[in-house]
């Protein structure tokens, strides 16, 4: 707000998201670096322990402290005692005691053991390229279903399949009109009717027509109802006789907690559920709905939705997600994430940290490489320990913010952008000019400059680091240790602190060990 009255406030939240969105943009420089450094120097980390006497007592205490956290991530209980007596199992204390890290051991096994428990026998069903593949849709009213036969479409329609909706719900008013319009949207090809109240008819009808048109993939959205009812388990399985599916996906809402466990083990008992899909993940549960559902059915979680947007769905990885779940971040898929936005190879980016040189247009520049990487709350959460330093709910805010200091930089002028002395330059009728030019408040536009300082420091501070066009670091090589801590004075301290002080970087360079590095430039 600009007015005097609002002060009080707002240099608080001004203050907040400044943390979220720079140290992210901090971050995600150092992170292109360190993509290209993980493989070597993971051997050098891996005999980088902490001394630690280890006792029974000591790992009940830290499986007491692990079980409370599940349970109020609301895993049924029974689950959280399994898993504390594997976990038990899995960890041997002679070992632990040669001076091993007992956290990191521990977390090691209790993230073991929820791989275990979310990687159920049975392998999800893959579609088959140049054939119909029928997948049917199923879940309580209101779980997102129709969202997610969406979503779920133009996964694969961007993959190049042909894909289309058959709505086959005529229970739910308004649910053909919501089908039709998300389709629109997705520019998939739908069928449905505002006149035939048979559903079976109708899924028929929808299948048999995209079957001739030589569609690859044909999704059926049933009806749901508010509870399980016998009427709705009847309708499921004369559309399943009908229509044949290939895959049955039951779409789950997570933010049920414990209750999804019972409604799995229906649907399950009702038509043979192959995959499951949770929605709301954005939400309270933080999973432990997925980790009983799974438990109970037997069905592998093949997407997870996060939010409403069409890009807020993705593909469910069982490492990472667990990773994510632990608050110990997702290394690999941040690096995906990195190449699947084309920001793999960046030899401009890696010559101007190497001279020190940072620019407005750079800064503009890697705003824009943030945003492609999709939703800044997903971003955050791969970065170990860094879950922790975005505000719930302010994930939008940060990204406004990356927006706003964007539409600031497209009113200003080459020479504002492309000199390095841009702060000392800005007179306050430059400022007025670009404020007005961009419709935004001068204060606005002295944010970004301070935005732009902290950035220049940082870069100046990664000159030291030596970095080559491939973005490989010869003195890594040389001295190690060195090398490390040159790279912790990069980071904000706050952000150094968040992910574990200089034991916390180690530990994110060896998460990059074992990945497929070659992706990434500066790799022999």
């Amino acid at each position: 707000s600009h007015h005097e009255g609002d002060r009080s406030g707002a240099p608080v939240t001004r203050e907040r998201e400044r943390e979220d969105s720079s140290s992210l943009s901090g971050l995600f420089l150092l992170a292109m670096v360190l993509a290209d450094l993980g493989g070597r120097i993971s051997a050098a980390l891996r005999t980088m322990t902490t001394n630690t006497i280890l006792d029974e007592e000591a790992v009940d205490a830290m499986l007491k402290e692990i079980g409370t956290a599940l349970l109020a991530a609301d895993v049924n209980i029974k689950l959280v005692a399994k898993l504390r007596k594997n976990v038990k199992n899995r960890i041997n204390l002679d070992e632990l005691a040669t001076g091993m890290n007992r956290r990191k051991m521990i977390q090691q096994a209790v993230f073991d053991e929820l791989c275990d428990m979310l990687s159920p026998p049975v392998k999800p069903y893959v579609p088959k390229k140049g054939r119909p593949n029928v997948i049917m849709f199923v879940g309580l009213q209101g779980s997102g279903k129709t969202t997610s036969c969406t979503k779920f479409a133009l996964h694969y329609h961007r993959k190049s399949w042909k894909t289309a909706l058959v709505c086959a719900d005529t229970f739910r008013a308004g649910a053909f009109d919501q089908l039709k319009q998300n389709a629109t949207k997705a520019r998939i090809p739908f069928y449905g009717s505002y006149t035939e109240r048979d559903p079976v008819k109708i899924a028929q009808d929808g299948v048999d027509m995209f079957k001739a048109e030589g569609q690859e993939i044909i999704i059926v959205d049933t009806s749901g109802r508010h509870k399980q009812e016998a009427s709705l388990f009847e309708e499921m399985q004369q559309i399943s006789a009908a229509v044949s599916p290939d895959d049955v996906v039951f779409v789950l809402d997570s933010s049920i907690g414990q209750a999804a466990q019972d409604q799995a083990q229906a649907f399950k008992e009702t038509v043979s559920v192959g995959s499951v899909i949770m929605t709301k993940l954005d939400g309270h549960a933080k999973g432990g709905g997925a980790l009983s559902a799974v438990a109970a059915t037997e069905s592998p979680i093949v997407f997870i939705g996060t939010g409403e947007h069409f890009d807020d769905f993705e593909v469910f990885e069982v490492r990472s997600f667990v990773s994510r779940l632990l608050g110990m971040g997702d290394v690999g898929g941040l690096m995906n994430a990195i190449k699947d936005a084309g920001l793999d190879k960046q030899p401009e980016l890696y010559q101007k940290l190497q001279q020190g040189v940072f620019t407005l247009r750079d800064m503009y520049e890697q705003f824009q490489n943030v945003m492609k990487m999709g939703p800044l709350g997903k971003v955050m959460s791969m970065i170990p320990g860094m879950s922790a330093m975005m505000t719930k709910g302010k994930e939008h805010e940060s990204q406004a913010r990356f927006k706003k200091f964007m539409t600031i930089m497209d009113s200003m002028n080459d020479d504002e952008l492309d000199t390095e002395n841009t702060t000392k330059m800005m007179t306050e009728s430059r400022v007025f000019r670009i404020a007005q030019g961009s419709g935004s408040h001068p204060q606005h536009v002295w944010e970004l400059l301070e935005e732009f300082k902290r950035f220049q420091k940082m870069v100046g501070k990664m000159k030291h680091l030596k970095i080559g066009k491939n973005g490989e670091m010869p003195q890594m090589n040389r001295n190690q240790k060195q090398a490390m801590q040159q790279m912790g004075k990069c980071l904000d301290p706050r952000m150094l602190k968040q992910i574990g002080g200089m034991s916390g970087l180690q530990s994110l360079m060896k998460s990059m060990n074992g990945m497929d590095m070659s992706a990434f430039g500066g790799l022999e």
